[in-house]
Parts: structure tokens; sequence; C-alpha cells
């Protein structure tokens, strides 16, 4: 080994050589002089359209829609202040007078077994969940005065009350 002469001239030029799979021509360097990959890099030419998608986005002049906001499947809402004993069942029969009912969670407290107190009801239709938003808010369940709102809305959240 002592003898043996070690020529660097190849790692020269595979430094020179592109990385696998990719071209350094054109790359896109930052102001530090790092490589960016992917959609965000500056100069990119990849867009969300350029992969057939419509995308949902952000009002940049400031505006908002304030409102409900449907979830994949249907309108949630969401009922607080529940009775720690009530029932899927009375839940249910709460609610299906108002609409069909698509889906309904009740969360337990694993340690007690009782409700945690509040509870999402899916529906179909959004004039569903919002009949139900107004016939049930504020109204009486097995004792507790229960609240009844949106589970998710658009736009920026409420002012405190």
């Amino acid at each position: 080994m002592e003898g043996e002469e070690v020529d660097f001239g190849d790692a020269e030029e595979m430094a020179k050589e592109p990385e696998a799979g990719g071209s350094s021509k054109g790359a896109v360097r930052d102001a530090a002089g790092r490589r960016m990959k992917g959609r965000g890099a500056a100069g990119s030419t990849q867009t969300m359209q350029d992969e057939g998608g419509d995308y949902d986005s952000i009002d940049s002049k400031g505006g908002s829609t304030k409102g409900p906001a449907k979830s994949i499947e249907g309108w949630i809402i969401f009922v607080t202040n529940l009775h720690e004993e009530t029932t899927e069942d009375d839940l249910h029969d709460a609610f299906c007078d108002i609409g069909d009912i698509k889906n309904l969670h009740l969360n337990l407290d694993r340690r007690t077994g009782f409700v945690k107190g509040y509870a999402l009801v899916e529906y179909e239709k959004q004039k569903d969940a919002q009949g139900a938003i107004d016939e049930m808010n504020g109204s009486t369940l097995m004792g507790s005065t229960i609240s009844v709102d949106w589970a998710f809305s658009a736009g920026p959240s409420r002012a405190a009350r």
C-alpha cells in the first residue's frame, strides 16, 4: 500500500456529474447556494394545476366567507354539555326528528366509562344540520342544557362572547 498511487482525478469528475436520477442543469438554488427541489422551489415549473386538480385557496384580498364548512362526508355539528350518563340512543332520539343522521360519535372516558360531555352528529344535508343547531341549541337533554354549534367553520374564528 505504501507504493500505490491514488488517482484523485476520478473523484473530481464524479463530483461534476449530476446526481443519479436528476440533472444539475437548471437546478434552483436558494440565497445560501443550497439546491432546492419540489413544488415550492422558486422558478419551479410544476404547479398543482399541472396535476389536473382544483384546490381550495385562501382569499388573498383579506375577505373571507364566514360560516360552516363541510367535512369530507357531510355536515358535522358539535354538541356540548352532555350529561355523563347520556347514551347514543338518547342523543339519536333527540336529533333524528330534525333530519337523517349519517353518523353519531359519543366519546366515553376510558377510566370511568361515562360520557366525556360532548358528541359529534353528522348530517348529509346542511339544512338538516342548521335545523338541529337552531332547534336544539339551549334545549335540555337528560337534565343538562346542551349547546349545539358547527364543528367546522370557514374563515376566522368568531370573537369571544
